[in-house]
């Protein structure tokens, strides 16, 4: 299945929307102690943000640790693959390769957004981009792709 075949879904019932918002914003002590939100959730589409935090940074105190920038297109690329489920509650996903390229240091807020390259019979694919945004605007961080085992 790829992303036109995914844009021919039925859009996610607002029960497993907001099931998905409270599984990252509350029930993932991970994700919530990193303050994450989940902004956008769409067949195929997925888009998370962590604002800035001093907790969060190297220790020059400015600039975001690469990993938090990594755990986020980590988890935006495997729910962005769970909205192409029939069902996105059921069934999971498990990473099996991320490709993360930094492209320049992350001063602030963190956005990610995640969208389905191809979703198979048991493996996924997903491109994901990070955008941090600061007074001074914004600039795309952090690229990557994900591709990720999929139970159904």
């Amino acid at each position: 299945m790829d992303e036109e075949d995914i844009s021919e879904m039925e859009p996610l019932p607002e029960e497993a929307v907001s099931l998905i918002e409270r599984r990252i914003e509350e029930d993932h002590e991970y994700l919530s102690w990193l303050n994450t939100s989940v902004d956008v959730v769409e067949r195929g589409r997925m888009v998370l943000s962590i604002p800035f935090d001093r907790k969060l940074t190297n220790a020059d105190g400015r600039t975001i640790h690469g990993g938090v920038a990594a755990t986020l297109i980590d988890t935006a690329g495997g729910l962005a693959q769970r909205t192409a489920f029939e069902d996105p509650l059921s069934g999971g996903v498990a990473t099996v390769n991320l490709n993360t390229n930094y492209l320049r240091p992350a001063n602030g807020d963190l956005e990610a957004e995640a969208t389905v390259v191809r979703s198979g019979g048991s493996i996924g694919v997903s491109e994901m981009s990070v955008t941090s945004t600061t007074e001074n605007g914004s600039s795309e961080v952090v690229v990557g792709q994900g591709s990720f085992r999929l139970f159904r």
